[in-house]
């Protein structure tokens, strides 16, 4: 259906086998960010793949980032460290001024800045954007900040964040997606003059985090686009997102079902291999079918997108249909393994927990399916 770009594939699985299991383990004894391993991917120009030429990137389409995306996570590898920019600079390239491109993509391409936080969910309006609490309020030249957001992911490790905050009341506007803006922040600046990171611990070593505004003050040139616009932006990238997201769980469930296989034909119990038992490889070979199902989804949504289609379903459909093939073969993997998969030295139980994630983010596969109800299906609005 698409290119499968080997050259971009073989490239990027020789990185990654600089950065083995042992590499990662490590990482997540210490709760520490893959520096070394974000470096590598930037300086060989992967981070870069779809910002324009004219800019310093590579200028692909989603489908390259996807197969990227999916290669690092086949190879054992964790992309959440650095897979936002690849999304969020959107905003910046489809939204932002000249000056603001010229002045920020180059940098983020090679790897000079840091675009890796997105400020948008907040704890009391979670999935529902439209009713967060974090405002920016005009001020001369300036924009004045108050507010709270969280799961604000890699902050710490960010030069800058897009924020999502309003510039007037919900009750003020027409319909309840307008009166909020896109601010680009520098997060070097920001940090004690306004700004405060609090990390959040978490189940895995995703570098996630709740960020406070108190009268933090941004220059006017920070916001993206036309004011009271913003969530129009944000939306323009949410179908990036879902699909670079779902080639993650696609490498995810690629590496799972290659790991359980390998040990299946190699474990001797009972004077056999236990990958003659029927009741190991059917698992397998369902998580297999489920896997490859999925994936085509994803490269028609990446199509979809390249070719400048509507794919707001097909985004959605490759997200859910990819994390549940991923959770699918995590599963049958540690099932497989047996009380081998726990122990740390497989990395069945750090992927385990990784891949866990996709189910509940960058959206609940709960607001898919009612998304697909809705607009799709046109069955009432259930929310």
């Amino acid at each position: 259906m698409t290119e499968n770009f080997e050259d971009i594939r073989s490239s990027v699985r020789a990185l990654c086998a600089e950065f083995p299991g042992e590499y990662w383990r490590k990482l997540d004894a210490e709760k520490a960010y893959p520096t070394e391993f974000v470096k590598t991917m930037t300086e060989g120009g992967f981070l870069g793949v779809l910002i324009p030429e004219e800019y310093d990137g590579s200028g692909l389409g989603l489908s390259a980032a996807t197969a990227i995306l999916e290669e690092i996570h086949q190879s054992g590898c964790n992309a959440a460290a650095c897979h936002a920019q690849m999304y969020t600079m959107g905003t910046v390239l489809r939204h932002g001024s000249d000056a603001q491109k010229t002045e920020y993509l180059p940098k983020i391409a090679s790897g000079e800045l840091r675009l890796q936080a997105f400020g948008v969910t907040e704890p009391t309006s979670g999935t529902d954007a439209t009713r967060i609490k974090t405002t920016a309020l005009k001020d001369g030249d300036e924009y004045v900040v108050n507010g709270q957001k969280v799961w604000t992911s890699r902050v710490e490790h960010s030069d800058l964040m897009l924020l999502l905050a309003r510039t007037s009341p919900r009750e003020d506007n027409k319909k309840r997606h307008e009166g909020m803006s896109v601010f680009l922040i520098d997060i070097r600046e920001a940090v004690d003059n306004g700004l405060t990171i609090r990390p959040i611990p978490t189940m895995i070593n995703h570098a996630t985090t709740e960020v406070f505004f108190d009268d933090l003050r941004i220059p006017a040139s920070s916001l993206i686009g036309e004011e009271g616009k913003g969530f129009k932006y944000i939306l323009d990238g949410m179908n990036a997102e879902r699909i670079l997201i779902a080639s993650e769980c696609i490498g995810d469930a690629r590496w799972f079902i290659e790991k359980a296989s390998n040990y299946a034909r190699d474990r001797n119990v009972f004077g056999r291999a236990i990958g003659e038992n029927q009741g190991v490889q059917f698992p397998i070979a369902k998580a297999y079918a489920a896997m490859a199902a999925a994936d085509l989804m994803v490269k028609k949504a990446a199509q979809m997108f390249d070719a400048g289609e509507p794919c707001g379903a097909e985004a959605n459909m490759a997200k859910m249909l990819a994390a549940d093939a991923s959770w699918q073969a995590a599963d049958m993997c540690l099932q497989t393994h047996g009380g081998f998969g726990f122990a740390e030295e497989y990395d069945v139980e750090r992927k385990f927990r990784e891949t866990r994630l996709y189910q509940i983010a960058p959206i609940s596969t709960n607001l898919i399916l009612s998304y697909l109800a809705e607009h799709v299906l046109d069955l009432p609005r259930s929310y």
